[in-house]
């Protein structure tokens, strides 16, 4: 049995997550939604996941003894974060359909593959070369300056990654993470992110083109729509659309791009999960980014992904953005949604908070900087 049949899974069967963390939680909610259990797979024994869960498995994602336990109390098996073990999802691709497969997981775990994969997808990349070591090194500055080194696995949220100004900069670093791969710095105007999922029978269907802003390295607002002309908003959901079928993807992926300053739409990276880029939908949507996950997982039809209202996503981020909730719950419009995280370390993803207008009135720039209590 393979992740790519068609089979259909009722309401009443059992969705199995790998992780347990906040897209797990907010993809189970969602699950209970539309009636179906939810079991979890994860190291530790609580986590945001699991505490809204039917039930779950404690144990590693390469141990075969809970995989194998996983596996027999699951109809359906999908995962909330790429950082698993292929081998363990291989598994349980023998035991139990796993939607994304796991040769998706498997390309979007390394920056390698995933922008060989995408080459060949026929989609536009910025330009790169792959540093398997310190002999490489010296020639990435054929990219032009400045350039940015990424590890090839295990980066989110800014980490691992370094920016280069020159030459000179280049030729001083020392004890680098190899394997990297070098990627010249795009000169753009946004980046855009896109939501797209497919079901097992080949229906395709996207969310609205966003644009997301950063601090500190980790998202820090989404504006749906984004600020951009139709044509561009079109452009990016159909390369969407495109990476999405050619990967025989089933299931929900985000995909990132930059808007560069010439016009042109270069993918940066995909996400085949639900993405933080994505949460607006859960009140801009009547079917939001999680319940269309779920219905793909499960085999389940797949309706238009329709926005109702135009919305901005602030992240809550660390103690400094928690201290803020008090001030969010008395704000009027504002929509919080709190992951359950019982330690508010900074730089640590606790929450984010929804703000809707009506389609078309998405705020400028200086009301903008008001919509929530501001930071301490």
């Amino acid at each position: 049995m393979t992740a790519q049949n068609n089979q259909v899974f009722a309401p009443g069967s059992t969705i199995g997550i790998i992780g347990g963390g906040q897209l797990g939680r907010m993809s189970a909610m969602a699950a209970a939604k539309l009636g179906y259990r939810v079991h979890i797979l994860n190291p530790a024994a609580t986590s945001p996941a699991i505490e809204v869960s039917a039930s779950a498995t404690v144990g590693f994602y390469d141990d075969p003894v809970a995989l194998e336990d996983f596996a027999s109390r699951c109809d359906v098996v999908t995962f909330e974060f790429e950082n698993i073990s292929v081998e363990g999802l291989s598994l349980l691709e023998k035991r139990r359909p796993v939607r994304p497969g796991g040769e998706i997981l498997r390309i979007s775990q390394d920056r390698v593959l995933e922008k060989t994969r995408l080459a060949q997808a026929g989609v536009e990349l910025a330009p790169w070369k792959e540093v398997s070591g310190p002999a490489d090194l010296s020639a990435v500055g054929e990219l032009g300056f400045p350039l940015i080194l990424k590890t090839t696995r295990f980066g989110y949220d800014g980490k691992g990654q370094f920016r280069v100004e020159n030459a000179e900069a280049l030729s001083a670093l020392t004890d680098l993470p190899y394997p990297l791969v070098a990627e010249k710095m795009i000169d753009f105007q946004r980046e855009l992110s896109v939501m797209v999922v497919r079901g097992s029978d080949g229906t395709v269907r996207c969310f609205d083109a966003v644009e997301n802003r950063h601090r500190d390295g980790i998202l820090d607002i989404t504006l749906a729509p984004a600020r951009v002309m139709p044509e561009v908003a079109e452009r990016a959901q159909a390369i969407a659309m495109r990476i999405a079928t050619d990967l025989g993807l089933v299931g929900i992926m985000g995909v990132e791009m930059f808007h560069a300053a010439d016009g042109q739409l270069l993918v940066n990276e995909i996400a085949p999960r639900p993405h933080n880029s994505g949460h607006w939908t859960m009140d801009a949507c009547l079917i939001d980014q999680f319940e269309m996950h779920i219905r793909a997982v499960a085999g389940l039809p797949l309706p238009p992904a329709r926005r109702h209202s135009d919305a901005v996503m602030h992240n809550l981020v660390g103690p400094e953005d928690m201290a803020r909730v008090p001030a969010i719950l008395a704000t009027d419009g504002a929509s919080l949604h709190l992951y359950g995280k019982h330690e508010a370390r900074p730089g640590r993803k606790m929450g984010h908070v929804n703000t809707l207008f009506p389609r078309g009135a998405l705020p400028g720039e200086l009301a903008l900087e008001g919509l929530l209590p501001p930071r301490g």
